[in-house]
């Protein structure tokens, strides 16, 4: 189950453009480190399920925000499935 923090962003002082709070893990691992060398739809699934419950959206209560990533991350694993199914049928 995604914990869901309910308060502002409170790194809003950090740099939200290339380190944001949520895209960083309390291991000091960050998303982008993983992601980079996948390929588009998994590191895209990746992204969507790591921040999922960390990201805030002006206008948009926080479990919403984390439903709406986890179905963004669906979007893309079943964007893969079919990219493999087509692959497969190609090459049968």
């Amino acid at each position: 189950m995604v914990k869901l923090e309910n308060k502002k962003d409170q790194n809003n002082n950090g740099d939200r453009v290339n380190h944001p709070h949520y895209y960083q893990d309390p291991s000091g691992v960050e998303c982008i480190d993983i992601i980079r060398h996948r390929d588009f739809n998994i590191g895209s699934a990746i992204k969507y399920l790591w921040r999922a419950g960390l990201k805030t959206e002006e206008g948009m209560d926080i479990s919403d925000k984390a439903i709406e990533d986890l179905q963004k991350s669906i979007f893309y694993i079943n964007d893969e499935i079919n990219l493999i199914k087509e692959q497969r049928k190609k090459s049968a």
